[in-house]
This record gives structure tokens, C-alpha cells and sequence, in this order.
């Protein structure tokens, strides 16, 4: 469950997440900024893993195994693809929403307005804030993920729930980080904030974990068959 080592990538996530730290604490960022960088990292990894899902249907197969309900069946993996979109979408939208609300950052007359004023609330520091963490990403998902040849074995339902585990323990955190903004706290909570979510980057396996939920699936498949 846990890592032992740490990898390349993992030093230059620990280097990225240290670049807000000293910028709220030694410099002039303004921590509403940044956690809506953070708010901001979850649609970029969601992002990403669309153009995964659709590189392994588009080059390895058109279609994969959709498991509902104890119901197994081969289907489109545009299926995967849009039912990732939809769900992780609303996930985003409900978690996004609950922090610009706990943080006193959901103002104007429409729903969907706080959307509208995001690259204001970035500014300037927080776009490109923004752009390095994108850059990460790009290097640390995309690159790796077809440079091994990952997306030649990977199963498009892994694909589809492999980015909920990391992002779930990641937006919770944002969430409270959130609170802590609209009591003025923001310099506290975004040092335990960084601490946290790097704990759980670099030493959760979550790959491993999703192995073992893998094998209980099968395991029960083949209970039931």
C-alpha cells in the first residue's frame, strides 16, 4: 500500500508544490490564488485522463469490458470515455462549488457565475501557477504513460477510476483549506495543505490499491459465474 522509494518525478512534484509555500509565506501570493490553482489541478487531471482513454480506444481497442451491477458486457470505449466526462465532471462541479462556497468566494446572481471569474481570481501569479502545474502533469501523465507503453495493456476501466482516489483525498483537503480561508487562516492551512497532500502523492500507492480492488472484482466474477 505504501511507497518506499521515490522517483525523479516524485522530487519535482515535492519542488512544484514548495514553489506556492514560499510564495504565500515569504512573498506577496494571495492564498485564495492559490488554492484555486488547486480547485483548477483537478480539472486538469481529469483532462488528461480523456486523452488517455481515448488514445487506447482510438489505437489499442475500439471496445473493453463494462462491469454494472454484476453484469459484465464489451462496449464502446466512446462509452468509457463519455461516462467519465459526465460523472468525474459533476464530481468536479459539486466539489468546486462546496469550496468557493465554504471560502466566501461564491458571489454574483447566477450558479455558474464563480466560473466565469476564475482567471480573475487566479491572476496573474495564479495563471502561471497554473501553467507549471499543467506542465507537470503533461510530463509526469502523458509522457510516461506512452513512452512505457502503458496504454497498449492498461484496461479502459482502469483508466476510468484511476484518478477518483488521488483526487477525492485532494479535494477534501481544498475543501477544509477552504474554511480556513474565510477565517483568514490561509497561510496555516496552505503549509498543512502541501504537507498532506504530498504525504499522500508521494507515499500512497495508489496503483497498488487499485490492483487489489482488480482482483476482488474478478475474484467475484468468477463467484458469481
Amino acid at each position: 500500500m505504501f511507497k518506499r522509494t521515490l522517483t525523479r518525478s516524485d522530487y519535482l512534484l515535492i519542488l512544484i508544490n514548495l514553489i506556492p509555500l514560499y510564495g504565500v509565506w515569504f512573498g506577496d501570493w494571495d492564498p485564495h490564488q492559490v488554492f484555486v490553482v488547486y480547485c483548477m489541478e483537478t480539472v486538469i487531471i481529469g483532462v488528461l485522463n480523456v486523452i488517455k482513454m481515448s488514445a487506447v480506444t482510438l489505437l489499442v481497442r475500439k471496445k473493453d469490458v463494462w462491469e454494472n451491477n454484476g453484469s459484465v458486457s464489451m462496449q464502446s470505449g466512446w462509452l468509457f470515455v463519455f461516462f467519465f466526462i459526465v460523472h468525474y465532471g459533476l464530481f468536479v462541479f459539486i466539489q468546486t462549488n462546496l469550496f468557493f462556497g465554504v471560502s466566501d468566494m461564491h458571489s454574483g446572481s447566477g450558479f455558474f457565475s464563480v466560473y466565469q471569474k476564475i482567471p480573475e481570481m487566479l491572476g496573474d501569479k495564479g495563471k502561471l501557477l497554473l501553467l507549471i502545474f499543467a506542465g507537470y502533469y503533461c510530463f509526469a501523465n502523458l509522457f510516461y504513460f506512452f513512452k512505457s507503453g502503458t496504454y497498449k495493456t492498461i484496461s479502459l476501466g482502469r483508466l476510468l477510476f484511476e484518478p477518483y482516489a488521488r483526487i477525492f483525498i485532494q479535494q477534501i483537503v481544498v475543501i477544509l483549506g477552504g474554511m480556513f480561508l474565510a477565517f483568514g487562516a490561509g497561510k496555516i492551512f496552505m503549509l498543512i495543505f502541501v504537507v498532506v497532500k504530498l504525504y499522500f502523492e508521494l507515499f500512497i500507492n495508489f496503483s497498488r490499491i487499485l490492483d487489489i480492488a482488480e482482483k476482488r472484482q474478478a475474484q467475484q466474477n468468477k463467484v458469481k459465474k
